[in-house]
């Protein structure tokens, strides 16, 4: 891979995905299978501004044999030292840059339930740490090739070329193949924040979905809350990008308004199992019904994390035209799956997409509708024939998308 175009993505991440102010500094999570980029990378925040960047390296071989071996009890213990890390984020509030290239399938043959019972039982003690922090950084994720990822992708190839592979298909999704990455971004985030205007001044009610799949469903929206795309603004008023690359227009919706049948229309990757040919049935807002061809056990766990995990976080529109679908390419990855076509998230949802959302305490946001959950997980819905359709408060039906893409 060309060391130019490497240094371009790099220079994108830093001063798009991040964006530092001077001094701040930067937790950096990353897999074990890039250094030199994610030296790259450090380089660039420090060049950037950043007094201090730590990185977090993590082994998906290593981190399966802590869940093969390890007792329920074990696992679920918080020690002294990991909430000292939790209060020193929530006090220091770096940056956070998470560079994925995690094998889709590294956690095949563990005990999920154990793993997720252990999940459960933390996460009481993480919560707080995470309310306190909520929204006042920026954070970013962007993709980054692994030997297991990219020959999972493209398993004709030799593991190498794979490589190769994922790195081009990666920088064309994450639109740094070409010209300057960076202003390529700011034509985007204009385009998208268009659109989100767009869709705000209709002031949907709710939003209608209907596919051949079997997908027809309707959720409500919040009133005090707006779509959102693109770049986004924390409570300080810092900008950044958290998802690169990134083609969605979302919002969360109204906690327990959700009726009908959701069909998955792609493949979800979920902590390391693959749960494919799946759908989802809601009433009164909450799942009460999952089936899945493969990884049904995972689908049921992952909505009975805790109680929020039942209910919608987030819904996202995006063109089934869109350029990663249009690439072919199934990445067995959220972060650029979702961003092929629509998709829904079930968990937490977010607190920006209330309007002036920093006036307001995570208490009151919770109370307008948005869900509160430990998890955050998104699968795809998208179709070429999907048909989506938004109901204003007057009752006005307007169509969104025809045949799997935008008609407004």
């Amino acid at each position: 891979m060309n060391c130019r175009r490497l240094k371009k993505y790099a220079e994108l991440i830093v001063s798009k995905g991040l964006n530092l102010d001077p001094g701040q500094e930067v937790l950096l999570l990353a897999s074990l299978d890039q250094p030199e980029f994610v030296r790259t990378v450090v380089e660039l925040c420090y060049k950037s501004g950043a007094s201090r960047v730590l990185v977090q390296w993590k082994d998906d071989p290593v981190e399966k044999l802590h869940l093969t071996y390890r007792s329920e009890k074990s696992l679920s213990r918080l020690d002294s030292w990991d909430l000292a890390k939790l209060k020193w984020r929530t006090k220091k509030l770096p940056a956070l840059l998470w560079l994925d290239s995690d094998d889709p399938d590294a956690m095949d043959g563990i005990d999920q339930g154990k793993r997720a019972r252990a999940q459960m039982a933390r996460f009481p003690k993480i919560k707080p740490f995470r309310d306190a922090m909520e929204g006042k950084f920026q954070w970013c994720i962007a993709g980054i090739p692994g030997e297991k990822w990219a020959k999972k992708v493209f398993p004709a190839l030799p593991a190498k070329k794979a490589v190769e592979k994922l790195w081009e298909a990666i920088l064309t999704a994450s639109r740094a193949e070409s010209g300057d990455p960076c202003e390529n971004w700011d034509k985007h985030n204009q385009t998208i924040h268009r659109r989100a205007e767009k869709l705000n001044s209709f002031h949907f009610e709710s939003i209608e979905y209907k596919a051949g799949n079997g997908t027809d469903f309707r959720v409500g929206l919040i009133p005090e809350a707006q779509f959102l795309g693109g770049s986004e603004t924390d409570r300080s008023g810092r900008v950044f990008n958290p998802n690169i690359p990134s083609e969605e227009i979302f919002t969360s919706p109204m906690r327990g308004k959700a009726e009908g049948l959701l069909v998955s229309s792609k493949p979800l990757s979920w902590q390391g199992t693959l749960i494919e040919d799946f759908s989802i049935s809601f009433q009164g807002g909450k799942v009460v019904q999952v089936h899945a061809k493969k990884g049904e056990e995972a689908l049921k766990r992952m909505v009975a994390m805790d109680e929020g995990a039942s209910f919608l976080g987030e819904i996202a529109l995006i063109s089934w035209d869109s350029p990663i679908n249009n690439s072919g390419i199934l990445f067995y990855n959220t972060l650029f799956d979702e961003n092929a076509c629509c998709h829904v998230a079930l968990g937490r949802g977010f607190e920006n997409c209330i309007r002036s959302y920093e006036s307001f305490s995570l208490n009151e946001i919770h109370r307008m509708g948005i869900n509160d959950s430990m998890i955050h997980v998104d699968f795809m819905i998208g179709t070429p024939d999907l048909q989506i359709t938004g109901i204003t408060r007057d009752g006005k039906r307007v169509r969104i998308f025809r045949n799997g893409n935008w008609v407004i």
